[in-house]
């Protein structure tokens, strides 16, 4: 496999652009150091055209979760559209923000008011300095990913190991203020003891609980209902993080299936397809407070996320997407089973339906991850250990990509048994967290 085009624009890129990307997710190193396409040209549905013009079908993390419905839906396009000739920007407001409020509100009856950002790192950040001004405390504790902000980055003042469970290993919160030390603490997701050791220990001074509503594992019900009881007794505000888990299991967040009952849920991601949007939505009783603090930025009132979110969110509701991409994923996920029972290769399933990932269970799984990757990649498959759902999947992808993930399996299985898959890589092993690049 030849240099393409787009490695030799990310040469070039990582001499311009500190990490070269804006997104750990999309380093090519964290999929094919030296041969991941790193650019596209275009993309439609689950399709997508490198910089060479060759066509891949994309069943890894289609725009890392955020194209729900598929690459340059044509609802939700011409949404955009619409009001980019109309004008995206101007002195007044954008109309669409109170039709998205009423929207979400009514998907959500536990919550009255709403305010937006455009990306869910900035929103859980604003969902933060929302319940630290409610609660008038400043520790928080959280379980999860909540993304690159110097509250949850500060957890690793303490101890550089206390996000190693929380998705992403080796952040670094270098950069992130010393006296944040002690201000934040991670606790384990279904893990109630570790959550009411933390309680115990700084009741007194708890302003805020956060949490992902589900990842990989769903809830079990004594750990919402403890969490809510005991941010009840201490005054604590809850913030359910509604950005990878929100719209893909039913229609709004996921804490609604499980009868949890935040103050305040942070949306991103699939609610606007692709588009910049970001939605804090809570009970008015704590969301009134973001006036006595200072949140206020002006691209914040551009119209085409607003826009892009109508669009989406009623396409989920009028095609029932999350049943869709639930189909969808369940279909993979026993894919993958049944296709690693048939080649002898010891694999773990883990995730929603919707978002759903495996990892190889070997001494050398980063070896085997890279060349399941390669081997893909000359099928014609951008694929890794994850697999996420849109609308745009259908039943012929997934049979396209089960046959050639069975061919890959068979491959694999047998450099297995070899005891050396690594001289059959092409480039360097793929990297499984945050590493400097040079």
């Amino acid at each position: 496999m030849e240099m393409n085009k787009g490695q030799r624009l990310y040469k070039l890129a990582k001499k311009l652009i500190p990490g070269g990307t804006q997104l750990l997710s999309k380093r090519p190193e964290m999929f094919l150091p030296e041969l991941w396409p790193a650019y596209y040209k275009k993309a439609k549905g689950c399709e997508i055209w490198d910089l060479n013009d060759k066509k891949y079908t994309d069943m890894s993390y289609m725009g890392i979760g955020s194209c729900i419905l598929g690459y340059t839906d044509e609802d939700v396009d011409q949404a955009v559209i619409k009001v980019i000739k109309e004008g995206t920007m101007s002195t007044l407001n954008a109309p669409e923000e109170v039709e998205l409020a009423k929207l979400l509100i009514k998907l959500h009856p536990w919550a009255q008011m709403v305010r937006y950002a455009r990306t869910g790192g900035e929103a859980m950040a604003i969902a933060v300095r929302i319940a630290r001004a409610k609660s008038k405390k400043d520790l928080i504790l959280f379980c999860g990913y909540h993304g690159w902000h110097d509250w949850y980055l500060s957890a690793n003042l303490a101890d550089d190991k206390a996000l190693n469970g929380h998705l992403l290993h080796g952040l670094s919160p270098l950069g992130v203020p010393r006296s944040l030390k002690g201000s934040s603490f991670p606790f384990q997701y279904n893990d109630i003891e570790s959550f009411l050791k933390l309680i115990h220990k700084y009741k007194n001074e708890i302003g805020v609980i956060v949490l992902e509503s589900i990842r990989n594992v769903y809830p079990i019900k004594e750990f919402f209902e403890t969490i809510s009881n005991e941010a009840k007794k201490i005054n604590a505000v809850v913030i359910v993080d509604e950005v990878s888990a929100g719209f893909r299991l039913n229609l709004g967040g996921a804490h609604l299936l499980f009868g949890l009952e935040p103050d305040i849920a942070v949306f991103a991601k699939g609610m606007s397809n692709g588009y910049p949007m970001a939605a804090i939505i809570g009970k008015k009783e704590v969301m009134k407070v973001a006036q006595d603090t200072f949140i206020s930025s002006t691209y914040w009132t551009e119209r085409i996320g607003p826009a892009a979110a109508l669009t989406t969110i009623k396409k989920l509701i009028e095609k029932n997407v999350p049943k869709h991409i639930g189909d969808i994923g369940r279909k993979v996920q026993e894919g993958w089973r049944l296709l690693a029972n048939k080649n002898n290769i010891n694999i773990e399933i883990s995730g929603i339906p919707p978002l759903g990932h495996f990892s190889f269970k070997y001494d050398n799984p980063l070896i085997i991850k890279t060349l399941f990757t390669q081997l893909m990649l000359e099928k014609k498959f951008l694929a890794s250990t994850a697999f996420y759902a849109s609308y745009a999947h259908k039943d012929q992808h997934v049979k396209k990509y089960l046959e050639a993930t069975d061919e890959t399996f068979n491959f694999i299985s047998r450099a297995i048994k070899e005891k050396c898959p690594e001289k059959y890589l092409k480039g360097s092993i793929c990297h499984s967290g945050f590493q400097r690049l040079t």
